[in-house]
């Protein structure tokens, strides 16, 4: 049974608030889905960028092999790597539903190697390599972090519309009928007591015929 007084204002305030909360899940569920058709389109960006970097990635390996044959280990360790001082990381940035969607694009700009005590095209070819590498680094980087963020989003989203039909909507329409019923019951004991012609119900010690009754 709800605390609250059984009167009609009590009654249009809770109808006021179902209201404002079945528009609030309304909105959640429209959320829900435009956050997810973003997902599954960051997805399928990721899958493209994917299948330009796996090959890039495998052909860096390769010649790091290649490399590391050639001049060892340590050798390799100590060879003089790009000047990626010029290079420039852009990054655009948009929002869906609140959430930060980017998009990162990687110019190198890179400077050509300081000499090398024992060049050689392996070498070359390594770092050439991995500055490619690094380029598609950057927009994947970017994608993951959008899905990420989307991801935490719409389940944040679920839980809020869930608590709401499940939990919050279902106590306020709980709350309105126990007071419209509690309602009825004392108009039909006005009603009853107007028929019979007496002003007042009687007190807690009167007698069926009032209180100037004397048996």
């Amino acid at each position: 049974m709800s605390d609250t007084s059984p009167t009609r204002s009590a009654v249009i305030e809770l109808a006021d608030e179902r209201r404002a909360m079945r528009e609030g899940h309304v909105f959640l569920d429209e959320k829900c889905l435009l956050l997810a058709g973003e997902i599954l389109r960051e997805l399928a960006h990721l899958d493209r960028l994917r299948r330009a970097y796996d090959p890039r990635y495998r052909a860096a390996l390769a010649t790091l092999q290649g490399a590391v044959l050639r001049h060892g280990l340590q050798g390799l360790q100590v060879a003089p790597p790009l000047d990626l001082s010029a290079a420039t990381l852009t990054v655009t940035v948009r929002t869906l539903m609140g959430v930060r969607l980017q998009h990162a694009e990687w110019a190198a700009g890179a400077a050509e190697a300081a000499e090398s005590v024992q060049p050689s095209p392996e070498a070359s070819a390594c770092r050439r390599a991995f500055q490619d590498v690094v380029a598609a680094s950057a927009e994947l980087a970017a994608v993951s972090g959008n899905l990420e963020r989307l991801s935490l989003e719409y389940q944040r989203s679920v839980r809020r519309a869930r608590a709401l039909e499940d939990v919050m909507l279902p106590e306020l329409d709980l709350a309105i009928r126990d007071i419209e019923g509690r309602l009825e019951e004392l108009e039909r004991e006005d009603a009853i007591w107007m028929r019979r012609g007496i002003g007042d119900p009687p007190g807690p010690g009167d007698g069926p015929l009032g209180s100037g009754s004397a048996g």
